[in-house]
């Protein structure tokens, strides 16, 4: 049976980040969990029209930054700054009066985000598109911008068949056991009149290219004596 694991996951030693960057001792550590679990999830759900890619919350003694990585940031932040100031109120009374800072990221070309790419997909099939025509579309999207390789796998009761299956597309490479390539992945979920499916998507970007190391100037060198 396939072991499978998390690329974001596996990665976070070399070229991933956590997305929750705080400490904390066990005692506060579920209810910090718990906080950012409902963040995200009223963050996603307030700005489900707005793009967003991943939530980063950062926390330091009583204060809290919320980073928000969206393709439209011209929604999140609103009429002159309305909804931010919305969502900082809510966000505070949320996680206990603590000061909260939102900061907003925009993502330059979201067809070469993973998260972004599988949620353009699962709402395509919501809107009762064919999923078959959805996927290929989004692969030959992200083809174009540039991505070395794409791969976008749907299961659940595809076309409202009454069995379950999986079906996958895939173009270029997608080294994923390779650790220093720099593999995206997002998962996306469609609603659908008959039942949820799953969408993932796994995209592989150019190796950043490393600069090489600068060289040290040559000590001089240390001469013999002249023999007498």
């Amino acid at each position: 049976m396939g072991q499978k694991v998390n690329p974001v996951g596996f990665r976070l030693v070399l070229n991933k980040d956590w997305r929750s960057r705080w400490y904390a001792s066990p005692k506060e550590f579920p209810e910090f969990l718990h906080s950012d679990l409902r963040i995200r999830r009223y963050v996603k759900q307030k700005l489900a029209l707005a793009a967003v890619s991943k939530v980063l919350i950062e926390r330091a003694w009583n204060s809290i930054r919320v980073t928000i990585f969206t393709a439209r940031p011209g929604i999140v932040i609103g009429r002159k700054g309305a909804e931010i100031e919305r969502m900082t109120e809510e966000i505070t009374r949320m996680s206990g009066g603590k000061q909260v800072k939102i900061d907003i990221q925009e993502i330059k070309t979201p067809e070469l985000d993973a998260q972004l790419v599988a949620e353009n997909v699962a709402l395509q099939i919501e809107r009762r598109i064919s999923f078959r025509r959805a996927m290929k579309k989004a692969v030959q999207t992200t083809r174009d911008f540039g991505a070395l390789g794409v791969k976008i796998r749907c299961a659940g009761r595809l076309g409202g068949a009454e069995i379950s299956r999986a079906e996958w597309y895939r173009e270029g490479k997608i080294p994923l056991h390779t650790l220093r390539t720099p593999i995206d992945y997002g998962f996306a979920e469609a609603n659908t009149v008959y039942g949820k499916i799953g969408v993932k998507c796994w995209l592989c970007k150019a190796e950043a290219v490393a600069e090489p190391e600068q060289r040290k100037p040559n000590a001089p060198e240390k001469t013999a004596p002249a023999a007498s």
